[in-house]
């Protein structure tokens, strides 16, 4: 069992695909599997191991939404409601049409209010400069960074009006806002007393400060010969804007704990984290018809062009992307999954009561070895 993963692994590693990994497989009791292979950085001497620290980036937005579906659930947040009742700085959005010869951007006022179902979705307009060209020329033209660690960052145009359409983006960085305005809380205090405390996560938080630092993994861009090298990264400290959509660090046994809690319909280990009403909603496709996770890539030493699904209808839920069918590899219709930049994956298939994790550190994302790795893994795991 998990000997092609394993293989598959030592192969990415010796061939300098990929500097290291961790892997797990957990069930609803726990882990049923974990491996470690490789180092925590090229050309350094520190092994990967289950206490490995990740900047997991995006794996961070289901861990925000499920805490603003907690707030849904005590009446603090509205799902359908104008969220610019809350946030005001999301009133007056204006969606860019296009970047003209000039290379000035064409602005209209936007149609519609932004909800929080939208930002939770992928479905408000918002976008990443990776997923949008036309994003990323707005930001070039203005001279304006798209993400810093300030609010006003967060201020973009959209790229569709609110509910036409799905794109990845920033709107689980505003969610995180508006956990902050609905609980009077920082984001970080409120992960910590009604998520990660709760769960016992000890080790995820959004820095990774003193003895932390010694377990952490590098981050790797590729040169132009496609080498792995080190890049300098750290999320930057106390910052103004704690990042809803990708700011966390954590451990693949840490995250296993929150994937423990979607299997089990919102509990784990004496500890309820949500409703069971709204854990199942969480396979709920919200979307429609617009296909999820496919997006073409504006930056490619940022993210490869990515489909995961090409002949299936992915649909984006409340938390995570969901897969509407079997996906081949083992995983059962309505499971849940994402991702992180830095090429970190999960899934959690609540009716088989499996989940796996995946981590590494580079860039670009879907990066095509380490998603081999994961379809391997995902394999091994259901013995297929």
């Amino acid at each position: 069992m998990f000997e092609r993963y394993e293989a598959a692994a030592a192969g990415a590693v010796t061939t300098g695909k990929i500097a290291g990994a961790v892997a797990l497989v957990t069930d609803r009791q726990g882990v049923t599997y974990e491996h470690a292979a490789g180092l925590r950085g090229v050309g350094g001497t520190s092994a990967m191991d289950p206490d490995t620290l990740f900047w997991i980036a995006s794996m961070t937005k289901a861990v925000v939404s499920v805490a603003a579906l907690q707030l849904v659930e005590r009446g603090k947040l509205s799902l359908d409601g104008d969220i610019s009742e809350l946030l005001p700085d999301l009133k007056d959005l204006e969606v860019l049409e296009g970047i003209g010869s000039d290379g000035a951007p064409r602005l209209r006022p936007a149609r519609g209010a932004v909800t929080l179902r939208q930002l939770l979705t992928h479905t408000s307009g918002f976008g990443y400069g990776f997923t949008s060209a036309d994003l990323t020329a707005y930001a070039e033209h203005l001279g304006v960074a798209l993400i810093d660690d300030t609010r006003k960052s967060l201020r973009q145009p959209l790229l569709f009006d609110p509910g036409q359409g799905w794109l990845y983006g920033i709107g689980i960085d505003w969610a995180g806002v508006a956990v902050e305005a609905a609980s009077g809380q920082r984001l970080d205090a409120y992960l910590n007393e009604n998520v990660f405390g709760p769960l016992g996560m000890t080790d995820t938080g959004f820095d990774i400060a003193g003895d932390r630092v010694a377990r952490a993994a590098a981050v790797h861009g590729r040169s132009p010969e496609g080498v792995l090298v080190e890049i300098p990264f750290g999320m930057p400290p106390n910052p103004e804007l704690l990042s809803g959509g990708g700011g966390l660090y954590s451990t693949a046994r840490d995250y296993a704990r929150f994937l423990r809690m979607l299997l089990g319909g919102g509990h784990v280990n004496g500890a309820r984290v949500i409703s069971a009403e709204t854990a199942r909603g969480l396979a709920d496709i919200q979307t429609g018809m617009h296909r999820a996770g496919v997006w073409t890539s504006a930056q490619p030493s940022m993210s490869h062009d990515l489909d995961l699904y090409p002949l299936m209808l992915a649909g984006h839920g409340l938390a995570t992307l969901v897969t509407p069918e079997p996906t081949g590899d083992g995983r059962s219709a309505g499971s849940l999954a994402w991702a992180g930049l830095a090429n970190t994956y999960y899934w959690a298939d609540p009716t088989a009561g499996v989940a796996g994790i995946l981590l590494t550190q580079s860039l670009p994302f879907a990066d095509p070895e380490v998603l081999e790795l994961l379809r391997t893994l995902e394999r091994d795991a259901y013995e297929l």
